[in-house]
């Protein structure tokens, strides 16, 4: 089964919190904003820290807050920040070779849906994770064969628009 782990599901929480502020939050508020436990918070803000994803400030008024517009912030940093590269075997990472990579007859399919769950990750913002997804929210469409994903790219590349 494909299932992110606690702490990126915190990740998750505490950035979606984050959006909804302008300023810089403590640490003990975002835990009690999120019921995330502040030693828990803590250690997730330090690795997203060190991913570019929030920055933090020190003194009175201090705390975390996004390193940018929460629209311009796809879910997939967070995911990344804390899990490393998104792959749904060892062979979807490009770079890991296998013993059976020679005579393997699905590793470029595994790597198309590798690719597939990365991008359907990088379509969804941290904004985007603010809002119910009810009531008009866009969703990601699954695609049922690589026909109907191909004629999708056709059309997206012929009016410009995202598939």
């Amino acid at each position: 089964m494909l299932r992110i782990s606690r702490l990126t599901d915190y990740a998750v929480v505490l950035t979606t919190e984050l959006a909804r502020h302008t300023h810089a939050i403590a640490v003990s508020d975002l835990s009690s904003l999120t019921d995330v436990p502040a030693p828990t918070a803590s250690k997730v803000l330090k690795s997203l820290l060190k991913a570019g994803v929030v920055v933090s400030s020190r003194g009175t008024h201090g705390g975390y807050r996004l390193s940018e517009d929460p629209n311009r912030i796809p879910i997939v940093r967070v995911i990344e920040a804390i899990e490393g590269p998104i792959a749904v075997t060892e062979c979807a990472e490009t770079d890991v070779a296998c013993e059976h990579e020679t005579s393997c007859g699905v590793r470029a399919n595994w790597q198309r849906i590798n690719r597939a769950v990365h991008d359907a990750l990088a379509a969804i913002s941290i904004a985007d994770m603010t809002s119910p997804s009810i009531g008009g929210a866009r969703l990601i469409p699954l695609l049922r064969s690589a026909e109907e994903a191909d004629d999708r790219r056709s059309l997206a590349s012929a009016t410009g628009r995202p598939r």
